[in-house]
């Protein structure tokens, strides 16, 4: 028997919100804060998506240090994205607990082989035990021999400055200040290197005053993961890295396999690992991932402006409809929801949230800027980058040639894949800096949040009452009669 819901699905140009009485005085009393996923916090609520155009390791830290959280896609063998997730975790520490380290015989040109592919300036000079010997810099190594070796150019351990481990962040203030050193290596009692603080990672901590950070002051990441068999290694690889969370990334998330994913996981290492699944676009949906061990759930099935599911597969459910469903579902498992797709303004965002959802994954409104992967093109005298949906024909193309070991083997028919993609390519202008982006859409959400009287997000699901829009309502919302400059 065939079922007609009779309910209308709503997107986010379907609506507007209501202004409610607001006592703000000013938007910087509102708090932004809300749950990534069960037990983690961000200080905005927007995710970068997992896609190989929009999120490798500069703008996941670009995300965690404006506040929120990036998600590193899983389109590139395990190994190199266990590398992105490292850079991250790596970009900024209080205490570098384990820090990058050389033997003395080793070479100088081997020595910059390890800096530059750590991205790091500097190596920390041990002998076999672990004992500090020296400290190597690259102002130790311009313009000398490179088959020099280590110790022929390295600062020794008697010259150096060193403090004991669990030095507070403010004795480590006062010795950088008095030395006027860049890196502080933390020993024990037999000389043994047990971390690295360096001058620079206190600087971007107080640069960065609203990064979002793990509980040893680095910067927060995800990872997203498939649902074959072989991901289980991926997983692990992703979590010995440093991954905060892992996105279990499917375009179906509401199916057995993905069900299944999230428990393999959860018997594997229990609740040391935060997991998100999806994405769904159902209630039944959300609890059933949840019931599994899901610390999170994406919902989206088709609104993203390169995904094609809705026109080829016929299936989907319009993205504030799916939120609200969602959100009752969530809310009864204890869990957060990450709304996933459909974002053009600031405004989509506050509609989001205020249908119940904690944060929103954005893809195309980064996909421009400096940060995501990818060379600017000039088209006709302006500047693009590319965009692409992960289940478009180029996009299926490049992981198989990724993969493959035999890259000849890669290079099959296009049309092979054409029959059943359900994404397109696209160019999307060059925007900048993906934190001025970020910027101008918190702006917006702490705007519109004060048209509710929200101080905080949990308000602004509170307060929010939906107002159905016509089409000359939508008309009226956008600049009308003028013409603009």
């Amino acid at each position: 028997m065939v079922k007609i819901i009779e309910n209308v699905g709503l997107s986010f140009d379907d609506v507007l919100l209501v202004p409610r009485k607001s006592d703000i005085l000013s938007r910087k009393e509102i708090d932004t804060s809300t749950f990534f996923s069960r037990r983690i916090r961000i200080n905005i609520p927007i995710v970068s998506a997992a896609m190989d155009t929009v999120t490798e390791s500069s703008m996941a830290i670009t995300m965690a240090r404006e506040g929120g959280i990036g998600v590193i896609h899983r389109f590139i063998p395990p190994e190199k994205q266990a590398e992105e997730v490292a850079r991250v975790k790596r970009a900024e520490n209080v205490v570098i607990e384990k820090p990058a380290t050389v033997s003395p015989e080793k070479t100088i040109r081997e020595a910059k082989e390890i800096m530059k592919s750590l991205g790091i300036s500097g190596l920390i000079v041990v002998d076999a035990e672990g004992r500090l010997l020296g400290i190597l810099t690259r102002r130790d190594i311009l313009f000398v021999d490179e088959n020099m070796k280590v110790y022929e150019c390295m600062t020794p351990r008697k010259n150096m400055i060193v403090a004991k481990s669990g030095i507070s962040l403010e004795e480590a203030k006062e010795i950088f200040k008095k030395y006027k050193i860049e890196k502080l290596p933390l020993i024990d009692d037999q000389d043994r290197v047990k971390g690295l603080i360096t001058c620079v990672d206190l600087l971007k901590r107080e640069a960065y005053p609203n990064a979002a950070r793990d509980s040893k002051g680095r910067l927060l990441v995800a990872a997203a993961i498939g649902v074959k068999e072989s991901e289980v290694e991926r997983a692990r690889l992703l979590i010995e890295a440093g991954a905060d969370a892992l996105v279990i990334d499917v375009a179906h998330g509401h199916s057995t396999m993905c069900i299944s994913m999230i428990k393999k996981l959860r018997k594997i290492y229990g609740d040391s690992i935060e997991i998100v699944a999806g994405n769904v676009a159902t209630p039944e949906g959300v609890e059933e991932l949840a019931a599994a061990g899901a610390d999170a759930v994406k919902v989206g099935v088709g609104p993203g402006s390169v995904c094609t599911t809705r026109i080829v597969a016929g299936v989907g459910v319009p993205q504030l409809s799916a939120i609200i469903n969602c959100s009752e579902a969530a809310e009864k498992m204890g869990i957060p929801i990450i709304a996933d797709g459909g974002i053009r303004e600031s405004g989509d965002i506050v509609k989001a949230l205020a249908a119940g959802a904690s944060s929103v994954m954005i893809g195309r409104l980064l996909a421009g800027t400096d940060e995501s992967p990818g060379t600017v093109i000039i088209r006709n005298g302006r500047r693009y980058k590319m965009y692409r949906g992960m289940a478009s024909v180029y996009a299926m193309l490049g992981r198989e040639a990724k993969f493959r070991e035999d890259l000849s083997e890669a290079l099959v028919d296009v049309s092979e894949y054409s029959y059943y993609a359900e994404g397109v390519e696209a160019y999307v202008p060059y925007t900048g800096s993906a934190s001025d982006i970020i910027k101008r859409l918190v702006a917006g959400l702490r705007s519109g949040m004060s048209y509710l009287g929200a101080r905080k997000i949990e308000d602004l699901k509170k307060n929010a009452i939906f107002v159905r829009l016509t089409e000359a309502g939508l008309r009226e919302s956008l600049p009308h009669d003028v013409e603009t400059v």
